[in-house]
């Protein structure tokens, strides 16, 4: 019988493990944002104390003569505690991923970090390369750290050839990859949402008023109803000023964030081809 060839697949499981991570800001977080934003535009923008004719209810009192700007926006209707919501939910994950990310990026820069690694191991001192690791503590380091404990194996392993080595911390760095990047990307989907249904929102919340307005209009008729008409399309207009405020916002943080991993993610590219270029060619 011929004899069976070691494959890298005989090679032990991989060392990476699973990060264990809550996810409970994904769905407590929403909610808690479109209360607050009800609690502001009820308590805050809807105080009777800044209206001319305060009025009565519990969830949506009919205030009239609005004071200033600020308790005019509360005449925009049901609509803006919904954007009002929207918005805090741009500045809580904005937060939520600044951290993250800032972290996945971990001590230096990248590319230092990299040029150090690639040094370590050109002097074939594994070692110092792993506490390099260490010091950078990011995603980057992580995934490095990962092929790096693969590759002192490898050193030292008779079973496999070469090729089989290489795909071996091959395997290693994409398993590490896939750990990592999900978390980067985490919660960037309420971002991007909030881009595109921020304004249609608003819009709607416009129509809203609008409709409201000209109804006004028809049952009152004469010149005092316009005078109410254009009152009435100004606190529309805050709809569409708020939720273009919020879509531009939440725009600009996704953009910043995907910047960012892109960067991560091609550290991390960088990272992997490091590590199997230097053992094919040092430990051939």
């Amino acid at each position: 019988m011929a004899e069976t060839k070691p494959t890298a697949s005989s090679v032990k499981a991989t060392s990476v493990q699973a990060k264990k991570s809550s996810n409970a800001i994904s769905w407590i977080a929403p909610i808690f944002c479109i209360l607050a934003g009800y609690c502001i535009w009820r308590f805050i923008l809807g105080d009777p104390n800044g209206f001319n004719t305060p009025g009565t209810g519990a969830f949506w009192p009919e205030h009239k003569g609005p004071k200033d700007a600020l308790h005019r926006i509360y005449e925009g209707g049901i609509i803006v505690p919904l954007l009002l919501g929207m918005l805090l939910m741009v500045i809580v994950f904005s937060i939520e991923r600044f951290l993250t990310i800032r972290k996945a990026m971990g001590n230096g820069s990248i590319a230092d970090f990299i040029r150090k690694v690639q040094y370590h191991l050109a002097n074939r001192n594994v070692d110092a390369a792993l506490a390099e690791c260490d010091k950078q503590r990011g995603s980057v380091g992580n995934v490095m750290k990962a092929g790096l404990r693969r590759y002192k194996e490898m050193i030292g392993e008779t079973a496999l050839d070469t090729e089989q080595k290489v795909l071996a911390i091959q395997k290693e760095v994409e398993e590490a990859t896939a750990l990592e990047l999900p978390m980067l990307q985490k919660n960037l989907v309420f971002l991007s949402t909030i881009v595109s249904c921020g304004t249609l929102i608003a819009l709607l919340g416009t129509v809203i008023g609008m409709i409201r307005s000209f109804s006004a209009l028809g049952e009152e008729g004469g010149a005092g109803a316009a005078g109410n008409l254009a009152i009435g399309i100004s606190e529309a207009l805050y709809n569409t000023a708020l939720g273009i405020g919020t879509s531009a916002l939440s725009l600009i943080m996704y953009n910043v964030f995907t910047t960012k991993i892109d960067a991560i993610t091609y550290g991390i590219d960088e990272s992997g081809f490091t590590l199997t270029q230097s053992f094919a060619s040092l430990y051939k």
